[in-house]
């Protein structure tokens, strides 16, 4: 479904990724981790047709990516949806008008099909009573909410999150972990997500790989993960157990 081989990037003359190197398969979800700075949210730009790398391939089912004409990349990224770290809502429309827009710049349905996809998804999200809200008059939790129902509201095969918990408290948190293993369980997608939040990628992840300088240090199921030995691996795992807790070794 997605697959990355020996990409390079350098943003000027900083090299980003050195080599990154994974797949993830249909109906998976695929969480990347690792320090501020490593790549990862360029990672997600790499597979959504953002970014061009400077050597190494991108696969996303079945296309090879930098190679896509300007028409065949809008045609892949109707089946991608993509929820950004602050929720990307723009300010001059409502909840209900963020979450339609991508119906209808994309679909020929009417307003009155549009209306029944948008509160749909708004109530499968709890965001029914918001839905004449502006994003400046709702909490943090509810705009990443919308954002999600934005980025869901067309049935992409494919989700990409970048930071979905960041700024949340622990409560919300868990409640946007329990929506993206609902999305997968309902709709079958297949997920890659960035976070820095372990307790989520212990929750939703398949997979957990880590970033570090460019690379993949390491690649594996949550259990595996956890007993992982290298350096930067238990540094990272330590740090997110840092209250007296025992880390598995």
């Amino acid at each position: 479904m997605i697959e990355l081989k020996d990409v390079y990037k350098a943003l000027g003359r900083r090299p980003v990724l050195r080599g990154l190197s994974f797949r993830v398969e249909p109906g998976e979800t695929f969480i990347l981790v690792g320090p501020s700075g490593t790549g990862k949210s360029v990672t997600l730009s790499h597979i959504i047709g953002l970014m061009k790398p400077d050597s190494g391939t991108i696969t996303v089912d079945g296309m090879d990516v930098p190679s896509l004409s300007r028409k065949e990349l809008e045609k892949l990224r109707l089946k991608l949806g993509m929820l950004f770290q602050g929720g990307a809502l723009l300010n001059w429309l409502n909840i209900y008008d963020n979450v339609a827009l991508p119906l209808r710049e994309r679909t020929l349905l009417t307003e009155e099909q549009i209306s029944g996809k948008v509160m749909e998804m708004l109530d499968f999200l709890e965001l029914g009573n918001a839905a004449l809200k502006m994003p400046a008059e709702v909490s943090g939790g509810m705009t990443k909410r919308a954002g999600l129902a934005r980025a869901i509201v067309c049935s992409p095969k494919i989700m990409l999150y970048d930071e979905p918990t960041s700024g949340l408290d622990p409560v919300m948190s868990r409640k946007i972990d329990r929506l993206i293993d609902t999305l997968k369980k309902k709709y079958r997608m297949t997920s890659v997500v960035v976070t820095h939040d372990l307790v989520s990628a212990l929750h939703i992840g398949d997979r957990i790989a880590m970033i570090a300088d460019g690379r993949i240090i390491a690649n594996d199921r949550p259990e595996a993960f956890l007993k992982n030995q290298h350096p930067l691996v238990r540094e990272f795992i330590h740090a997110q157990f840092n209250t007296g807790k025992k880390v598995p070794s």
